[in-house]
């Protein structure tokens, strides 16, 4: 137990908070036009797929692996608030696990959670899951993971959403965990030192019908 505690506390967590999830009512889509050209949407969904170990300084020793499988599925989780009940251009499903392997204590912090979100930009993407399982105690927390893959030599590079990101300073000077919104993440500043990601980038989908 005592491990776990520590790992709790290395990793940046506490309680879990609830995400308030906001959709903006869609805005009126302009009429289509017969000399454009063919819609995005025969595009492929974006993607990453891919696993690896990063390089984190504040925890040299340590192994720190992440897997990632995430596919775009727009508009296929409804939100429960007024224009979401067709869910979001960025709905995503797949799976994320994590592991980190403390070099001094020996203990293994694991977790595996679903994804809800994805989003790309070029050859990045940040996305968020839901964590199912875990041995640390973070069932039901939602986690923010950047993915950059690297182009002409450079190495890929992974961002995450605890540890140095995500401090909400409350207005009396108190610190508490933000919370992790969907496809919410810090910019990837770690290194992939061993293994690969995979981004495959398209644009936002277009809006569905009425």
């Amino acid at each position: 137990m005592k491990n776990r505690r520590r790992a709790l506390v290395l990793a940046g967590t506490g309680a879990a908070l609830a995400a308030t999830l906001i959709a903006a009512a869609p805005a009126p889509a302009a009429p289509a036009d017969p000399a454009a050209p063919a819609s995005s949407a025969a595009s492929k969904p974006a993607s990453v797929h891919g696993g690896g170990t990063i390089f984190f300084p504040y925890s040299a020793k340590d192994d720190i692996r992440f897997t990632v499988d995430a596919d775009s599925t727009p508009w296929t989780r409804p939100l429960p608030a007024p224009g979401g009940e067709k869910g979001l251009p960025t709905d995503a499903r797949g799976r994320v696990t994590i592991s980190h392997h403390y070099a001094e204590s020996g203990f293994t912090a694991t977790a595996e959670a679903e994804v809800d979100c994805l989003v790309t930009g070029g050859r990045t993407a940040t996305l968020t899951a839901v964590v199912k399982t875990s041995n640390v105690g973070w069932e039901g927390k939602r986690i923010g993971i950047s993915v950059q893959d690297g182009q002409r030599g450079e190495p890929d590079r992974v961002g995450f959403s605890w540890a140095v990101a995500n401090v909400d300073v409350k207005p009396d000077g108190t610190v508490a965990e933000g919370t992790v919104g969907t496809c919410m993440a810090p910019a990837p500043f770690t290194e992939v030192t061993r293994g690969a990601f995979k981004v495959a980038p398209a644009p936002l989908a277009p809006l569905p019908k009425p």
